[in-house]
């Protein structure tokens, strides 16, 4: 619970809601998840609470360590699903991705989740959980800790489930929760528009944005839901989104894929789109998924797509694949959930191909 629905609890037991405020100290800065160990709490609201509350984290199936360093936990959320959550250590800062829905309804064909399909959304506390897993694993406490960023771009579409991903946004940057700047509390989202307009009002975290095609015919192949929100509608509310919210900028994943989406003439259409705007691009090698029609574009294309953006003053840099070894690198995450049947992709890719 955020603070303010905490405080609600404990008036609602009669309780003064300043108990709060050290509950929410004794999970978040001490990781002490048992009431009875709370011990400044009076011995009757311990004992009440660890008769009426649920603070046991889910099971870690299983830990993979990648060879670069990050690790992969696939934790299991019940009923035979699990979700995967991944650390990828850097120089300068540790950073934790978090799932945010059990599969994945918005069926971008080059993405692991994307073709299991959809099950359900998360709750906050299943959210939260995994940052308390990591947390635990990596260092036991807050204070000893080295995750410094968390972004919402594991499993699921996290503006899919807004109203449990606003409570989380609320626990990660309170600071008695887990007390993390705005900006290094990163939503990305694949384009819902009314629901990146109502994320300003309600939260100013750091936004990204999966574009991956600098026109709407590509896009509406790559990320479908560009159908109902096509890129002028969405950028305009991205705009926005900086303006009211105060932020630095939008971040502009692209994923690189060979010969679909990687020519300079692409490269320029998109460099047209953000040019004078508070955009930075994320160029994303495409890491390999099993029955996808997809290859990762040549590094010698890479390169030249970037150099051409940066030439016309984009911001862009190109991610280093992490934890690819292990499956858990952008678009490969898939945890457990019973599959679906995808539609053939080869008709809608061989048009666009052709035009490219």
């Amino acid at each position: 619970m955020p603070r303010n629905d905490l405080e609600a609890y404990f008036a609602s037991l009669g309780e003064k809601p300043f108990h709060a405020r050290q509950v929410m100290r004794w999970m978040y800065r001490h990781s002490v998840l048992d009431p009875s160990e709370m011990t400044d709490l009076s011995i009757s609201l311990r004992e009440r609470l660890s008769a009426e509350i649920d603070l046991q984290l889910p099971d870690v199936t299983s830990r993979q360590q990648s060879e670069d360093g990050t690790v992969k936990w696939l934790i299991n959320v019940g009923n035979g699903q699990e979700i995967e959550t991944v650390f990828i250590p850097e120089d300068t800062r540790g950073t934790l991705c978090v799932s945010s829905q059990v599969g994945c309804a918005m069926d971008c064909p080059f993405c692991a989740t994307g073709q299991q399909g959809f099950n359900r959304n998360l709750t906050a506390a299943e959210i939260i959980a995994q940052v308390l897993v990591a947390m635990r694993d990596l260092g036991g406490a807050l204070a000893d800790s080295i995750i410094s960023n968390v972004v919402f771009m594991g499993m699921g579409e996290p503006l899919g489930n807004f109203r449990e991903l606003v409570r989380v946004c609320d626990l990660l940057t309170d600071d008695l929760g887990f007390g993390l700047s705005r900006r290094r509390v990163t939503v990305s989202t694949s384009g819902l528009v009314p629901q990146i307009r109502k994320l300003a009002q309600q939260t100013n975290v750091a936004l990204a944005v999966s574009l991956h095609a600098p026109d709407d015919e590509l896009r509406n192949v790559l990320v479908p839901i560009n159908k109902l929100h096509p890129i002028a509608e969405l950028l305009d509310a991205c705009w926005d989104y900086v303006n009211d919210t105060n932020s630095r900028q939008i971040t502009f994943e692209y994923i690189m894929l060979d010969g679909i989406n990687d020519r300079i003439y692409q490269s320029n259409a998109l460099a047209k789109l953000l040019r004078g705007r508070p955009a930075k691009v994320n160029l994303i090698p495409f890491n390999p998924v099993a029955g996808t029609p997809y290859g990762r574009s040549s590094q010698e294309a890479m390169d030249a797509f970037r150099d051409a953006l940066i030439r016309q003053g984009i911001v862009t840099i190109t991610r280093r694949p992490r934890g690819d070894d292990i499956d858990a690198a952008c678009g490969q995450l898939a945890g457990n959930l019973d599959n679906r049947v995808l539609v053939p992709l080869a008709q809608k890719m061989s048009s666009i191909m052709g035009k490219a």
